[in-house]
C-alpha cells in the first residue's frame, strides 16, 4: 500500500504518521481477527473527551459474521462495490446527553470524531486500510440497528487488509492515491474569523 508521505508534503515539521494516514479502498477481503479489531477499538477507546464522557459507541459487523449482509446493504452503492472486499464494517454514534446529568452534551460529534482519528491512527500503524464514509443509510441504520434515540449516528468505516488497486473498477482505481490538503492558511485565523 502506498503510504501518504510517499506523496504529500507537510509545510512544517510533523509525524510521518499523519502524512501516511489517509483512505484507500482497495482491500484483498481477508479477516481480520475479533483481537485484531479490539487492538482499534482500544485506541478508540483512549480519545479526550468533555467531562471524560466518551460519548461514542462502535457497532460492527466482521465480513463472516451473520450481521455483515446487513451493514453492508447501509452503504450507497458505489460505497458497497469496494467496501465487500472489507474485513469489517463500524458505525460510529455518539450519546448526545452526559451520562452524570442527562444534560446535552454539545461536543458529542467532536469527543467520537476524536475516538475515530485514533481508530484510524491505530490502523495506519497496523498496516491496514481504514476508510470513513458517509455514504451510507443514516436513518436506516438507526432503525436497522436499534439505536436508541438519545444517540446520533455519525459515520461508517471499511477496515480491511490493503489490496491490489487493479482489483477496483477503472474510475475508483483513478482516485486510489493520497489526496493532499488546501493550505494551512486558508484554515487558521488569529482572531476573528477573516478566512
Amino acid at each position: 500500500m502506498m503510504q501518504g508521505s510517499e506523496k504529500r508534503q507537510a509545510a512544517h515539521s510533523i509525524e510521518k504518521l499523519f502524512l501516511d494516514r489517509w483512505s484507500p479502498r482497495a482491500m484483498t477481503g481477508e479477516a481480520l481477527t475479533r483481537e485484531e479489531l479490539l487492538v482499534l477499538f482500544e485506541a478508540a477507546r483512549w480519545a479526550p473527551s468533555s467531562y471524560n464522557n466518551q460519548p461514542w459507541r462502535i457497532l460492527f459487523a466482521r465480513r463472516d459474521s451473520a450481521h455483515w449482509p446487513l451493514f453492508l446493504s447501509l452503504l450507497v452503492e458505489t460505497n458497497q462495490v469496494w467496501a465487500s472486499k472489507a474485513a469489517a464494517l463500524l458505525v460510529f454514534i455518539s450519546k448526545t446527553t452526559f451520562d452524570h446529568n442527562g444534560k446535552p452534551a454539545r461536543t458529542h460529534s467532536f469527543d467520537t470524531g476524536a475516538a475515530w482519528e485514533n481508530l484510524a491512527l491505530q490502523g495506519t500503524l497496523r498496516g491496514y486500510v481504514v476508510h470513513g464514509m458517509q455514504g451510507f443509510d443514516y436513518e436506516r441504520a438507526k432503525t436497522a440497528l436499534e439505536i436508541p434515540n438519545e444517540y446520533q449516528v455519525e459515520a461508517m468505516v471499511a477496515v480491511g487488509k490493503p489490496g491490489a488497486p487493479e482489483s477496483l473498477p477503472d474510475k475508483l482505481q483513478a482516485i486510489e492515491t493520497p489526496n493532499d490538503r488546501r493550505p494551512l492558511e486558508r484554515t487558521i485565523c488569529e482572531g476573528p474569523f477573516r478566512l
